[in-house]
């Protein structure tokens, strides 16, 4: 249960603690201030009355970036904008202009930026789409709903490159970068600064019908040269919010959102070439050429709702998952990168991590035997469908179903000749729905989450036995918002439940998740019987999330023994209960030497239903940001003794030592046009074993076009309670079985590689690469003594000889436990040692040769090898993967976007 549902601030809260008011408007602003009347509707939002007007056209404007339509002259202008940073609530350094037009396709931003030095040296690399960071630009966002809590932005650079995100909640800085409209904008820089025109047609927007339209608006603009952020309406740096504190656009009238219709067709191509095929299998040719068509549809259903659906999608082009070596019993989950699934998955994944999208087209569990076997890497999608949107009530809907294919993999007994094929994956149903309702004047929520999992999978086949044939859960959550966000509390209570055949039940009984087996277990026991496994969840947590200098949170949580969700889900262990605090001091008012710091203490608990404590330890976090925007973050815990009921992987409870840990880092500014951090962890427990981690990040560009990062990680960690195996003929105190543990001495070392060049805004070129080391030497193996002990009982001592075999091997005996014959027991330790080398890169060429269509040239490769011997990598080691044999996989894929207004 560590580290669950623990909320801590790792990093400095930029700001100022002055609250400056914004102020009174110019005659010359293009805005004016609502009465305070309509402010007393929402006292605790901060919500803002200013007003900016958008005006009608009867053409369009020919987005160039210069200007230079005569319909221009009669929009009104907004000029006054305020700095957030590095002085709050003074004047902008440059003077600033933003107009707006629409007709009845899109609306129109026209932006003009006239520096206070003429000439002065602008910020604008040329980058990827949605990589502005490093660059100047002006950013609008649109509240329109006007829910004051969600928003759509668009922003340009003065290099003309686009980026566009959703705020999912009333909160600046949480983004959903997986939006992703088709619109348009540009860019042009002249002597007395540059201009943009931006274009977003209201097809890709979402708002209620109405003859007349009001929408929150807030506007930023970003000078990385000076670390300067202006805005329309700043939040205070102490306070929290977005949407609800935005001013207002008027003036939009008689505008539909049109069929919002869009056909996304693909066609795509690859080969995979194999460098170490063996010439007799007959599944591989060295090359396996294929060829695949399918698409994508986006229908709007009314005005506030849309549904997307894919069928046979393709994601040659995504990004290949890190390389690990995974020691422990469970799951390493990887981040979402398939485009349909990120794409507003805010709106479906809601609280209780209910649904992990991956599971959805995974590789195949089913076993298959032979010579030769031909398996598929992944269970095709058929067909998926995606429901989203916020309806006029203030209900927010998500939904997605999709269906996974029946799998089969192929084999070849090179003995008889024989051909055959097993089912590996059955026809599989998977659903996912979340309605969120919003209720009070501070926007807070309510909602409800539901999943399942419908797998073809009879009683009497293998698959029957490997997997449930149903998967159900969900839950309720409320996120209640107090004075305008400054308190909150949140709380969750969920279900599990899953069905089938006793063999799956048991599986799931018998998983890392539970280990229900464990002898020593009072809460729950093993019952091969079952069918059907149920369980709960919950959460409960209050927290202080702004303020001027006290933040804090109150935590707790629990999810039963029975509690299940990885058919749909993500989850790693269950039967735990969990209770944490957090004290946060912070200054957000710059002082001589620093602009912000902040210091925070936290406790955390973990407990298992047995009432056990498995895990308590006690954290502080500092960190601090200096006048140059460098900053520094420090954090130091010490973890307590515990008991472990899942280190003897379904044995009985294991203590666990104490261990002291401190991180420090150190990163420059986040606006400098070369990047980097260093960082270094250091860590010991009770037994001396040590772990040292030190990492970095270089970010730089050799030119306009180009951007080169570095992210190097060099880990040495050591463990003196490694599992090993567990066997039988134990002692009486183990329970007849021994549990067996090492000392493992591990160093891994890797490198994340990227080669970004730029061409145009729409045609780019990406490389990654990661090459990968990582060793392992087990020494001092002993069993556990008895349950609850921290020390083993060590081979080699107490009665017992270890002594290893001319192939690596240990053969070890035990004079105080006699075999059948009375002889003392011996048995046998495979030799564990490893030392891992690869390297995965993935290139892509992608171009977008008209708006929402893209072209891509794809080149992914995989090259591993394994030795069995356990040094420590070092630096030179880094590249031998490039000499180890692998696979290439090429692709062309091209997706051509058909709106249909």
């Amino acid at each position: 249960m560590r580290n669950k549902f623990t909320l801590i601030v790792l990093s400095a809260v930029m700001g100022s603690a002055t609250g400056a008011q914004i102020p009174e408007t110019r005659p010359d602003t293009g805005s004016v201030l609502l009465p305070d009347s309509g402010q007393a509707q929402f006292p605790n939002t901060g919500r803002s009355g200013k007003i900016a007007t958008a005006t009608r056209i009867r053409t369009g404007i020919a987005v160039d970036g210069r200007l230079d339509d005569a319909a221009w002259k009669s929009a009104i202008p907004i000029t006054d904008f305020v700095q957030k940073e590095p002085v709050e609530g003074v004047a902008p350094t440059d003077r600033l202009e933003v107009r707006f037009l629409f007709d009845d396709a899109a609306l129109y931003v026209g932006t003009r930026v006239i520096t206070s030095v003429r000439g002065r040296a602008i910020q604008a690399p040329v980058s990827r789409r949605d990589n502005i960071r490093q660059a100047e630009h002006i950013w609008i966002s649109l509240d329109s709903y006007r829910d004051r809590r969600t928003a759509y932005s668009f922003g340009v650079t003065a290099s003309g490159v686009r980026g566009d995100w959703y705020h999912p909640e009333d909160d600046e800085n949480d983004t959903d970068n997986s939006f992703d409209p088709v619109w348009e904008a540009a860019a042009d820089l002249n002597a007395d600064g540059w201009t943009a025109e931006m274009r977003i047609p209201f097809s890709q927007i979402r708002f209620n019908s109405g003859a007349a339209h009001e929408w929150g608006l807030n506007i930023d603009h970003w000078i990385p040269s000076r670390n300067e952020d202006v805005f329309w309406i700043p939040v205070p740096r102490n306070q929290t919010g977005w949407s609800s504190r935005m001013g207002q656009l008027v003036g939009i009238e008689g505008i539909e959102s049109g069929r919002r219709l869009e056909l996304t067709p693909y066609v795509a191509s690859d080969a995979t070439l194999t460098g170490d095929r063996d010439r007799a299998d007959p599944f591989d040719d060295g090359r396996n050429l294929g060829a695949r068509v399918g698409g994508d549809l986006k229908m709007g259903l009314g005005p506030s709702l849309t549904l997307q659906a894919t069928v046979n999608p393709d994601f040659g082009q995504v990004e290949a998952d890190p390389s690990e070596v995974n020691l422990s019993a469970f799951e390493t989950f990887f981040s979402e990168r398939r485009p349909f699934f990120t794409e507003g998955s805010q709106l479906v994944e809601g609280a209780g991590n209910y649904f992990y999208s991956r599971r959805i087209g995974a590789r195949p569990r089913g076993g298959a035997e032979g010579s030769f076997v031909d398996y598929p890497g992944a269970s095709t999608i058929l067909g998926a469908a995606k429901l989203t949107g916020r309806l006029a009530s203030g209900a927010s809907v998500g939904g997605i179903v999709a269906v996974t294919s029946r799998e089969h993999a192929r084999f070849y007994d090179d003995e008889s000749g024989d051909f055959g094929e097993t089912v590996v994956a059955p026809l599989t149903g998977y659903g996912v729905g979340r309605l969120q309702k919003e209720f009070g004047a501070a926007a807070s929520t309510v909602g409800l989450t539901l999943t399942g999992v419908q797998r073809d999978v009879a009683s009497d086949e293998p698959l029957g036995a490997l997997l449930n044939r149903s998967a159900y859960s969900g839950g309720a959550d409320v996120n209640w918002r107090i004075k305008g966000g400054e308190y909150s509390v949140n709380g969750l209570l969920g279900f599990s439940h899953i069905a089938g055949d006793s063999l799956a039940i048991l599986n799931a009984q018998r998983s890392s998740a539970r280990y229900f087996q464990r002898p020593d277990a009072k809460a729950y026991h093993l019952d091969p019987s079952r069918t059907r496994l149920t369980g709960a969840n919950g959460f409960l947590g209050l927290s202080k999330n702004s303020g001027k200098h006290w933040l804090g949170s109150l935590n707790g949580g629990f999810e039963s023994p029975g509690f299940e969700i990885n058919d749909i889900g993500r989850l790693s262990t269950a039967d735990g209960l969990s209770a944490s605090a957090q004290l946060r001091y912070r200054e957000t008012q710059p002082g001589k030497n620093l602009r912000t710091y902040g210091v925070s203490l936290t406790q955390e608990n973990a407990w298992n239903f047995d009432h056990n404590r498995e895990f308590a330890a006690i954290r502080t976090d500092a960190n601090a940001t200096f006048r140059n925007f460098w900053t520094l973050n420090f954090t130091a815990w010490h973890d307590f003794r515990g008991q472990n009921e899942r280190l003897t992987r379904g044995g009985p409870l294991m203590a666990t030592g104490y261990s002291n840990v401190g991180i420090i880092a150190l990163t420059n500014s986040f606006a400098a046009s070369t990047r980097w951090q260093a960082r270094v962890y250091y860590g010991e427990d009770e037994f001396g074993a040590v772990t040292n981690r030190i990492s970095g990040l270089l970010s730089f560009r050799p030119g306009p076009r180009w951007q080169f990062s570095l992210q190097p990680n060099y880990l040495i960690a050591q463990n003196a309670q490694q599992y090993v195996t567990t066997l039988s003929g134990g002692r009486s105190e183990t329970y007849d079985r021994r549990y067996v543990f090492a000392y493992i001495d591990r160093s891994t070392f890797f490198t994340d590689i990227r080669l970004n060049y730029t061409l145009s805004p729409d045609i780019t070129f990406e490389l990654y690469a990661q090459p990968f080391a990582a060793s392992g030497r087990y020494s001092d193996f002993g069993e556990l003594s008895a349950p609850r002990r921290l020390r083993l009982r060590k081979y080699g001592e107490d009665g017992t000889t270890i002594e290893q075999q001319s192939d690596k091997s240990y053969t070890v005996t035990d004079s105080r436990i006699a075999d059948i014959e009375g002889n003392p027991s011996q048995f046998t330790l495979p030799f564990r040692d490893f030392n891992v080398r690869s390297i995965r890169s993935n290139m892509v060429l992608r171009w977008e040769y008209r708006p929402g269509s893209t072209l891509f040239f794809v080149w992914q490769q995989d090259r591993d090898g394994e030795r069995a011997f356990g040094d420590r990598v070092r630096v030179s080691d880094l590249f031998d993967g490039l000499s180890e044999v692998g696979t290439n996989f090429f692709a062309i894929k091209a997706t051509f976007w058909i709106p249909a207004l």
